[in-house]
């Protein structure tokens, strides 16, 4: 089964930067074929001008990304467009208007029909120097925070209390990793992976830490990564599917992407579970295994503040310890977080 198409919405109030971090995203993404679809309050798509160069149903941009303006009604059609096999993106980036409903926007795309993409994540942009007074105006603006998966502060260098301001967003988001940025600098290593046609050699995995490691080249300055920080995980032993899920349904504070393919601990059980975490949200699906394919376990999980002995427990403990396999109600806990098929 084909790997499906992460779509990640990128929200915020008016003016917080979002644009400027889809920019930077499409300069740093390197060989990632990123699909765009913007979305613009009014009758002149602003963003969508300033992204592309002109407004259209969809053109092409220099780097064989491929970007769309639309109004949400439009939505599921571009998908449907973006995910034709000549365009071959990897992964889809909706920015949606300052002043879209950004909870409506994940119902969208979390109920696509389309089985060829799946919920990336909704990643809110916060303008650090006006949240103070925008969020008193604006009170619903607290409220889309709570629904991020990861929250971007902003232009922090031009907030007059940081320390207040990150402080008064973590008593709002609660587990919500924030990462503290200037100019929409976030490493497209945090929100999407590198295509598996550029792994060539190395590990299997992206390597979080490297990609962290390296500042772009158009940026001097170095990245206010918020100590991100990835973890990889390995056994050989199949895991409980049961515990599997509890950890995905209860991951550890700071957690904000885990993906992994897991071998289960279920009788006649050959297939093995592609899962994927962003913020709180799980999606699972099994894959046919291959003749001869090793049946072991690989996770990577990345976070900012992780408690690296007790995470590698908590995964420790997912695994089966007892001679005798599971029975097939064991997979009843994946099963709910894999989509109907189409």
């Amino acid at each position: 089964m084909a790997e499906r198409i992460p779509v990640l919405i990128v929200a915020g109030f008016l003016g917080s930067g979002k644009t400027t971090l889809l920019n930077h995203l499409l300069r740093a993404a390197g060989d990632t074929r990123i699909g765009v679809v913007v979305n613009d309050f009014g009758a002149v798509n602003i963003d969508a001008m300033l992204v592309a160069g002109q407004v259209d149903a969809m053109v092409s941009l220099g780097n064989g990304c491929v970007c769309c303006a639309v109004d949400l009604g439009e939505l599921d059609e571009m998908f449907t467009r973006l995910t034709e096999s000549r365009h071959a993106v990897d992964v889809i980036v909706v920015e949606a208007s300052g002043l879209a409903e950004p909870r409506n926007l994940v119902r969208m795309v979390i109920g696509s029909a389309n089985p060829r993409i799946r919920y990336g994540g909704l990643v809110e942009v916060v303008d650090a120097e006006q949240f103070p007074e925008t969020s008193a105006r604006h009170p619903e603006l607290l409220t889309h925070l709570r629904l991020a998966d990861l929250v971007v502060l902003n232009k922090i260098d031009r907030a007059r209390d940081a320390d207040a301001l990150r402080a008064r967003i973590a008593e709002t988001v609660g587990q919500v990793p924030i990462h503290a940025t200037t100019h929409g600098r976030v490493a497209p290593g945090l929100l999407f992976d590198e295509p598996v046609r550029r792994r060539t050699d190395g590990p299997e995995q992206l390597s979080f830490d490297a990609l962290l490691a390296e500042p772009c080249a158009d940026e001097p300055h170095p990245h206010l990564h918020d100590d991100y920080r990835s973890i990889a995980f390995r056994t050989e032993r199949p895991l409980d599917p049961r515990a599997l899920v509890a950890f995905l349904e209860d991951p550890p504070d700071g957690l904000f992407r885990a993906k992994g393919v897991a071998a289960v601990a279920v009788a006649g059980e050959r297939r093995k579970w592609t899962f994927h975490l962003v913020g709180r949200h799980v999606a699972v699906e099994p894959v046919a295994s291959a003749r001869g394919e090793r049946r072991g376990t690989d996770i990577v999980l990345i976070g900012t503040g992780l408690d690296e002995a007790a995470l590698r427990a908590r995964l420790a403990a997912t695994e089966h310890t007892a001679t005798e396999p599971l029975d097939a109600d064991a997979l009843l806990g994946l099963w709910r977080y894999t989509p109907e098929p189409a």
